[in-house]
């Protein structure tokens, strides 16, 4: 294919833009070449500025589970444009997202609309300290909770040591306050909270991660946090950022049965807009203000056009539940045709997938936490990822992100993927 257009579109952005782009990962520094630029897109397919159309495995990093466009989402955004835009006002439309999001999503009473991913963790880290009066926090490597300081860290030198910052910008009294632990690994998260006993306010985890890949928590690893933080009066946070309304109605805490004390949102729940949440039960809840001391606001959070996208979404996910399992479905049969290709080829790979996230890694052991997504080939990842392109399949542009699905796909769009597959060099 030829990105001739993208390409000069891309020199021109690094003029005025750091990098050329909004968000790093879009700059394809992770697998080399330019970025391609997307022109529109619809349903199960991108249409990029050179005029290739692309069966489109990101969807937009997840929101879009329901396809690109969706008919119910662009008709709701439009009526409700037409009254304006935003206000800094209380509209109706934001109680009525609430009260759906509530009454799909287990263990919550009330909930706070911000305007992404980031603010949501970051809004849920500040409530959980100010509830607990506790300082300190858990995060596991290779997790990702948006680019606020408290998440910038990188390993200390030990098992019980401080994290320091991964960023310069993020000052050492920031890091000083956040430890690491390893994904799947409950014997270490039990060290640094009897090290630091009385000491943690939260553990926050993505109970299904997509930021290293998909990674799948082993048995009894979630069920175990549950159980340390209800014994050591640590609030558990799941950062459902991704997995919210994706994997279920009631996204990572139905799926695994688990309770959370501080659940996240974004993505889907905002149907394509820039939308974040947080949820808990009422005790926690009300120590946010205007009820409580813990301070957090925004101008737009709430804003009309968002929260009618939301409830557009959610309302249809929530009447047609069966999404669920069709996405699972679709999922499932294409990690069987790229294992039987890749098998064929004899690539070491292993995949992960979990409802309607997955991932390949070239690797030989099984991929577990960020250790052992790190052990993968990425010469190998970068020749699959520009071959796949060249055959107008479009991953994710980095090994260490999951893939998401939207339901507009079809068998046909997998078949081709899988039969795309099969004629690259490896």
């Amino acid at each position: 294919m030829i990105y001739q257009r993208s390409s000069a579109l891309f020199a021109e952005a690094k003029q005025y833009i750091p990098g050329g782009v909004n968000s790093p990962v879009r700059a394809f520094k992770a697998v080399g070449g330019d970025p391609v630029f997307v022109k529109k897109a619809k349903g199960a397919y991108l249409y990029d500025e050179d005029g290739n159309r692309l069966i489109d495995y990101i969807a937009s990093w997840g929101p879009l589970i329901l396809g690109h466009a969706h008919e119910l989402v662009i008709n709701a955004l439009i009526e409700k444009a037409k009254n304006g835009t935003s206000f800094g006002m209380p509209t109706e439309i934001e109680t009525e997202l609430a009260k759906l999001a509530v009454s799909m999503v287990p263990n919550i009473d009330k909930i706070r609309f911000v305007n992404s991913g980031t603010e949501a963790c970051m809004s849920a880290v500040r409530l959980a300290r100010g509830y607990t009066g506790k300082d300190k926090i858990i995060k596991f490597a290779g997790c990702y909770h948006g680019h606020s300081d408290s998440f910038l860290i990188q390993a200390g030198s030990g098992a019980v040591t401080f994290g320091s910052p991964n960023s310069p910008g993020v000052t050492q009294g920031t890091a000083k306050d956040t430890l690491l632990a390893d994904y799947n690994d409950l014997e270490g998260v039990k060290t640094l909270v009897y090290a630091n006993k009385d000491e943690i306010a939260a553990i926050i985890i993505e109970p299904i991660a997509g930021n290293m890949g998909c990674i799948v928590p082993t048995d009894g690893f979630i069920n175990g946090l549950r159980e340390l933080c209800t014994k050591e009066g640590v609030l558990l946070l799941f950062d459902e950022v991704m997995t919210g309304f994706r994997l279920g109605r009631g996204g990572a805490q139905e799926a695994l049965g688990i309770k959370a004390d501080i659940v996240m949102f974004g993505k889907v729940i905002g149907g394509g807009l820039p939308v974040g949440a947080f949820a808990a039960k009422s005790e926690i809840m009300d120590h946010l203000a205007p009820d409580g001391p813990v301070y957090q606001a925004g101008t737009l959070s709430g804003n009309p056009l968002a929260m009618s996208a939301g409830l557009a979404m959610l309302t249809e996910l929530n009447n047609r539940p069966e999404v669920f399992q069709s996405l699972a479905d679709k999922t499932q049969y294409l990690h069987k045709g790229i294992a039987k290709v890749l098998n064929e080829k004899g690539v070491a790979h292993q995949i992960n997938r979990y409802g309607s996230m997955i991932s390949v890694h070239f690797t030989d052991g099984p991929v577990v936490d960020f250790a052992s997504a790190a052990k993968g080939n990425n010469d190998t990842f970068k020749n699959y990822f520009h071959g796949m392109l060249e055959k107008g399949i479009y991953l994710p542009p980095s090994a260490f992100e999951s893939y998401f699905l939207n339901d507009a796909l079809s068998y046909e769009d997998l078949d081709e993927t899988i039969k795309a597959l099969r004629t690259l060099d490896f």
